[in-house]
């Protein structure tokens, strides 16, 4: 099936895709893009945040402690 994406960015989901899902208005939703470039269209479950991505998941996380010369040494290549 086709449908045809309007201004503000909406598109119809097909009933049969709803139904599968059990979508009903308010539910929310999941867009995912595969290593193929296919969208991934799914229900939101209870751990979902609500725009956010697996890459928001990790920012902040590292653990890596940069002394700031250290850090300039490897910048600039410095011996």
């Amino acid at each position: 099936m086709t449908t045809t994406l309007t201004s503000k960015g909406q598109a119809t989901i097909p009933k049969h895709i709803r139904d599968t899902l059990g979508l009903k208005p308010g539910s929310k939703l999941t867009f995912d893009v595969n290593k193929e470039g296919d969208i991934v269209l799914r229900k939101a479950g209870p751990t979902d945040k609500p725009g956010r991505d697996r890459f928001d998941e990790v920012i902040g996380t590292a653990d890596i402690k940069w002394d700031v010369d250290e850090l300039m040494t490897l910048l600039r290549g410095d011996d």
